[in-house]
């Protein structure tokens, strides 16, 4: 038993398509399939879809509501950390935690956090060494 898949709705998905594609590709998942409204991305195992949603909430999204706060990522080795929180910024994605990067999770946890526009945040998690 695993998770097979996450499907987030994002309320203007072509504003903030590119900024996923970067990152995603960026951690080594392929886009799998692609369509006017969305995309799906995996590397083989659970998968993650973007799709627009047809049910645009007042206020837009907003992690900190109930539902999913963030989605974390392993990106590999803690160089590969700090290469994805360098370049990030250049391709839509903010920083957050500056003064805590990369062990804002704690002294054993090393790890950077990203959001986007449209407020998803992102965790890019180092493999423990």
């Amino acid at each position: 038993m695993g998770l097979h898949h996450v499907e987030l709705w994002i309320a203007d998905l072509e504003s903030v398509r590119e900024d996923w594609a970067w990152l995603l590709g960026r951690l080594g998942l392929m886009r799998l399939s692609v369509w006017p409204g969305g995309e799906t991305w995996g590397d083989g195992g659970a998968y993650l879809t973007l799709t627009g949603s047809p049910n645009l909430a007042e206020g837009g999204h907003d992690r900190r509501r109930p539902g999913v706060n963030h989605l974390a990522f392993s990106a590999g080795d803690r160089a590969a950390v700090d290469a994805v929180m360098h370049d990030a910024p250049a391709h839509g994605w903010r920083p957050l935690y500056h003064d805590r990067y990369p062990h804002a999770g704690g002294p054993d946890h090393y790890a950077g956090w990203l959001e986007n526009a449209a407020g998803f945040k992102v965790e890019v998690v180092a493999d423990v060494a």
